[in-house]
């Protein structure tokens, strides 16, 4: 049971451990969007968008509703972004103990 727990899990961050992916579900905060939408800000061909979606959509993180010949995508579940969010504090605690890190060693020198 735990196993596949932590199987879910690690193919949950796998599916978010792309850079565009990220970026994907950073614009998506801000609202639901097309394809073309999510291209024109992140300056990619529409293909790599779409093969980005598939990757998410296939894990549930995003969903996709067709409105005639469009698709808008949103995110499934609000808390990803609190998830996005603490990763982002993690980033910067890290950051900040490697900026005192750096600044010991410059005044031991």
């Amino acid at each position: 049971m735990d196993l596949e727990l932590q199987q879910f899990k690690a193919e949950f961050f796998k599916a978010l451990a792309h850079p565009l992916r990220i970026r994907i579900l950073e614009l998506l905060q801000a609202g639901d969007k097309y394809v073309h939408e999510l291209q024109e800000h992140m300056q990619v061909e529409s293909a790599v968008v779409s093969q980005q979606l598939a990757i998410l959509r296939a894990k549930n993180i995003v969903v996709g509703v067709k409105e005639g010949n469009k698709v808008t995508y949103s995110v499934k579940d609000p808390a990803i972004f609190e998830l996005l969010e603490v990763a982002k504090k993690i980033f910067n605690n890290h950051l900040v103990d490697t900026i005192s890190i750096l600044k010991k060693m410059k005044n031991e020198k």
